[in-house]
């Protein structure tokens, strides 16, 4: 199938629910640590275990980093915004409802934007309200057991349009979700720690056809390459439906990455009465202009328009460019060799092969590197300075990450510098050719692989320190017929 229609003559349409868990301190309406882990229970009070009496009150971070969020995505920011209860019961719910927002959102209307295949994308943004999050049960045969440790943690539920096709589409936009995020500071989008959740809405239709088809829903769904594969399985699932004749329900699934098929867990035939109403407790969010003037004026450079902005003005490739703002630590880190080397294109080189292929092989992330950005700068420039080789600077480089050193010590040390005397390096390339006469009449007969062993033997000689360019240069004359 081609990537333009990859399920043939159906079409898919998708919206992503993705809830969003932002890195306060504490919960959203108590004081209660908000921090993942911890044994059971342990992190609960009156308030966010539903006791009687015990009344909310609002955090004011979770407030700011929602609308810093709304901001990034380019939503309108309501200057009203109402807390509502939405009505449930379930065992890790101890109010019996669940404090949320219904018609009166802190966001509305924005959109992500993103690259798939080199292809531009746009999703729209319909809504993204702020709520408390349940509390888990994990079941056991004959019982289950209720943790409330995650009762009450603030959450920003963002509500996509349908605006996806595939499932490669619906990943990626939630990839860029969690870029945001995290470039934002507010959640730390670890979906295997449940802190950015993805629901997955998929139906299909003939292609051409403009009316939707019955909407499944597939819920928490904890890795992008899941939510790929869970998505393109029930697409082909309603498919098979469509074309034997059986209905296709409206319903709510799981996702069994084991078994990579997805499963009833309740049907949804109509849409839940949740009996939303203000919630008396809690008084409306009154924002004024200068409120979020301040907010805007404190978002970051976010990924896609950083990664523009390396492609303009550091005339990166667009690979290059997406992987170095795929986190922000990372784009700092970046900007920094960059400067510190003058060199953009060698700093992106030493950074996406060495550096990467290093803090991956030790589980590090860039701000633990032993080699500081400034090292690395450094030691890109005296590599176009000629003081040592790009051979010499693997060395140097592996020195630095064991050390920490600066390069100009270890180079220093260790006797690493680049021998850029003709002189010299002529007179050992003559003795090496007068050492190897057969190979010197094979080359000239033209056997011009063997210039490469002629460049080894000098390099041998020199330990690794001779000039390449000098000593090909030199080669190239000698060797001539």
């Amino acid at each position: 199938m081609s990537s333009e229609a990859p399920y043939g003559d159906y079409e898919a349409v998708i919206g992503l629910e993705i809830h969003v868990q932002l890195q306060t301190k504490s919960k959203v309406f108590c004081n209660s640590s908000a921090e993942f882990g911890g044994h059971d229970n342990e992190n609960i009070c009156p308030v966010c275990t539903g006791m009687p009496g015990a009344l909310p009150s609002l955090n004011e971070k979770a407030l700011e980093y929602s609308v810093k969020t709304g901001l990034a995505l380019g939503c309108d920011i309501r200057k009203r915004s109402v807390f509502a209860r939405k009505q449930y019961f379930y065992p890790d719910l101890p109010k019996g409802y669940q404090i949320s927002q219904f018609d009166l959102p802190l966001c509305e209307k924005g959109a992500v934007e993103f690259v798939l295949n080199g292809e531009k994308k746009r999703v729209g943004i319909t809504r993204a309200h702020m709520e408390e999050d349940a509390g888990k049960s994990t079941h056991h045969g004959e019982y289950s057991l209720i943790n409330l440790n995650r009762a009450g943690v603030p959450l920003l539920e963002v509500v996509s349009e349908p605006d996806m096709r595939s499932a490669a589409e619906a990943a990626e936009y939630a990839r860029s979700m969690q870029k945001i995020v995290r470039y934002l500071g507010v959640c730390d989008g670890n979906l295997e720690e449940g802190s950015m959740r993805a629901d997955c809405n998929v139906s299909i239709r003939k292609r051409g056809a403009t009316k939707l088809g019955t909407k499944v829903e597939i819920k928490n769904i904890n890795s992008f390459r899941f939510i790929e594969k869970a998505i393109d399985y029930e697409i082909q699932r309603q498919i098979d439906c469509v074309e034997t004749g059986e209905p296709i329900y409206q319903e709510t699934r799981l996702y069994d990455p084991d078994k990579n098929r997805t499963f009833t867990m309740r049907s949804k035939e109509e849409a839940h009465d949740y009996r939303y109403f203000p919630d008396p407790d809690l008084l409306p969010i009154e924002l004024d202009d200068s409120y979020i003037e301040k907010m805007k004026r404190q978002l970051p450079e976010l990924p896609l328009a950083r990664a523009n902005r390396f492609i303009q003005d550091y005339k990166l490739p667009e690979y290059d460019a997406f992987v170095l703002t795929q986190e922000r630590d990372l784009a700092d880190y970046f900007e920094q060799v960059a400067k510190a080397s003058g060199n953009p294109k060698a700093a992106s080189n030493w950074i996406m092969t060495d550096l990467l292929r290093e803090l991956n092989e030790s589980k590090k992330d860039v701000t633990s590197s032993p080699i500081s950005a400034d090292y690395l700068g450094r030691m890109i420039a005296m590599i176009d300075a000629g003081t040592i080789s790009g051979k010499i600077a693997k060395t140097v480089f592996a020195e630095m990450w064991a050390s920490g050193d600066e390069p100009e010590k270890i180079v220093k040390e260790k006797g690493l510098t680049q021998i850029t005397d003709t002189a010299a390096i002529e007179k050992i390339i003559d003795g090496i050719l007068a050492a190897n006469p057969n190979e010197v009449e094979q080359y000239r007969a033209g056997k011009e692989k063997l210039f490469g062993f002629f460049v080894g033997q000098a390099m041998k000689a020199t330990k690794g320190q001779a000039s390449p360019e000098i000593v090909n240069g030199l080669l190239k004359t000698k060797l001539k017929p």
